[in-house]
């Protein structure tokens, strides 16, 4: 199992336990991660190795929203980056206690990478179609991004599993 940690976060896979898929043959990832795990599964299919599980928690998803809003939030990073860190791990665990998280070195980049990644509805039907479960898990009171418009795009091709009054990071108070 390989799992790929969220924006400026490590260690963060023990809030995901229940759900993992703890087989060699998982690719999974949370948040920023999710896009990584997907770009792994896409490598790992070309190189024929094999991948039976693709588990996406909480995937970064702002497709949805606008330039406004992305360009406003890289702003926000290169201002006050301490600050950005803190108001967006409060925004995660929202509306229950924040819990101490282990963080990273991340840079303007990831972020960029984070917010513009445009989820192709083709590609996930070609690993879907290859022999890979997808599954995604979206909490009801997400406030990192809206789990609704999130849904709607992956259940053409993926299990969701949409846990009532769960945040981000899954929690439930």
């Amino acid at each position: 199992m390989k799992f790929y940690s969220g924006f400026t976060l490590e260690n963060e896979e023990i809030y995901f336990d229940k759900y993992i898929n703890k087989s060699r043959y998982t690719i999974c990832g949370f948040s920023y991660g999710a896009i990584r795990a997907i770009e792994d599964t896409k490598e790992h299919l070309r190189d024929l190795k094999r991948v039976d599980t693709l588990q996406l928690f909480s995937p970064a998803f702002f497709q949805n929203r606008d330039e406004k809003f992305k360009k406003t939030q890289i702003v926000g990073f290169i201002k006050n980056r301490d600050l950005y860190i803190d108001n967006f791990t409060k925004t995660c665990f929202h509306p229950y206690l924040q819990k101490n998280l282990d963080h990273n070195e991340d840079d303007v980049n990831q972020l960029k990478e984070l917010l513009f990644y445009e989820w192709d509805k083709q590609e996930l039907k070609e690993i879907a179609k290859s022999g890979v479960k997808i599954e995604v898990y979206l909490g009801e009171k997400d406030m990192v991004i809206n789990a609704d418009v999130a849904r709607e795009f992956f259940l053409e091709f993926a299990t969701v599993t949409y846990i009532k009054d769960a945040n981000h990071f899954l929690l439930i108070n």
